[in-house]
């Protein structure tokens, strides 16, 4: 089978399995991940739309008859966007302080103060965070209220959805759930299979959660089971490591993993749409030891900002995204 190694949604597979001379094929039975798509005879050519299909790996596989033999024939690809993300740039509109020992791994924004999630990672110096979850204020950096984690816990990803603040954690294969105002823990869930809990964000109705693979995961926020997930994709690879996340005019804009990058991503999709540089920013920060990259991403609907910091910043910029880069 003559199979490019990527294909975008608008394209087609055209499919044919060549006899060998002196080897008859009776016919061929082809599948795509394991959906039948056709029988045909060893001359025929099959044409395949891909517009209904996801992007990431796909498996096609054809099974050919030969008289009594059957062989299994197979060819891995994947289907990305058609397009490269447009690249945005951005203004600083403020500058504010924030807690320099704040390992963060989540931002949003409840009502007119931040949401902050910390974890317990080790940094350069082999001093340890606090995870926790705390209220901001987003102008001063003073922490306002906060309940802390069993040092054994590294926190991860929190949103704000129907008043209750869900934390994920990153080892413990569950979520806590606090009363927002209160900061008291009101509940857990396990996750819905065994895996590590990196982002988490909301889009009103549903959560959103990524594991640090290339999905996204959409979440009941009654039981934590999964009912959707996509994969996070440019035109030219498959997306791994997606982690903070802000759920923004429908639109998810996300931190991928050990870089001072956001893309934008379609969440019906997973379509890579724009990014976003922002090492800019770092170097502004206090530079030291246990200086670690971007990962707080809050957007401010009042000012239709964004409020950004890293992990043991002294620094959350508001920043205003202004324009795409041509």
């Amino acid at each position: 089978m003559n199979i490019k190694a990527k294909y975008a949604l608008t394209d087609e597979l055209i499919i044919q399995i060549e006899a060998l001379e002196g080897v008859p094929i009776d016919s061929v039975q082809y599948s795509i991940n394991d959906k039948p798509l056709s029988t045909g005879l060893v001359h025929d050519i099959i044409r395949y739309s891909l517009k209904n299909e996801k992007f990431g790996k796909q498996i096609l596989k054809a099974k050919v008859y030969r008289k009594s033999e059957i062989e299994d024939v197979a060819v891995n690809f994947d289907i990305l966007p058609a397009e490269a993300p447009s690249k945005l740039s951005y203004q600083v509109i403020n500058i504010y302080p924030h807690d320099i020992k704040a390992f963060t791994q989540g931002l949003e924004f409840y009502k007119d103060n931040l949401v902050e999630s910390t974890g317990n990672g080790t940094t350069v110096s082999d001093k340890h965070g606090i995870s926790s979850v705390r209220i901001v204020n987003p102008k001063t950096g003073e922490v306002l209220k906060i309940a802390e984690l069993d040092e054994t816990i590294f926190g991860e990803g929190a949103t704000v959805l129907n008043n209750k603040l869900y934390q994920l954690t990153y080892k413990n294969n569950e979520a806590y759930v606090y009363d927002v105002n209160t900061l008291k823990r009101i509940g857990r869930f396990p996750y819905f299979q065994n895996m590590e809990g990196w982002g988490l964000t909301n889009d009103g109705t549903n959560l959103y959660m990524t594991d640090g693979s290339e999905k996204i995961y959409t979440i009941n926020p009654i039981n934590f089971n999964r009912s959707n997930e996509i994969t996070v994709a440019s035109d030219e690879r498959l997306v791994t490591g997606t982690n903070e996340m802000e759920w923004v005019k429908g639109k998810i804009y996300a931190n991928f993993f050990m870089t001072n990058m956001i893309g934008i991503i379609e969440p019906k999709t997973g379509t890579i749409e724009a990014v976003l540089d922002l090492s800019e920013l770092r170097q502004k920060v206090t530079q030291h030891i246990d200086l670690d990259v971007l990962n707080g991403i809050a957007y401010n609907k009042k000012s239709d900002t964004f409020f950004i910091t890293g992990k043991n910043w002294d620094k959350i910029f508001e920043i205003k995204i202004v324009n795409e880069i041509i």
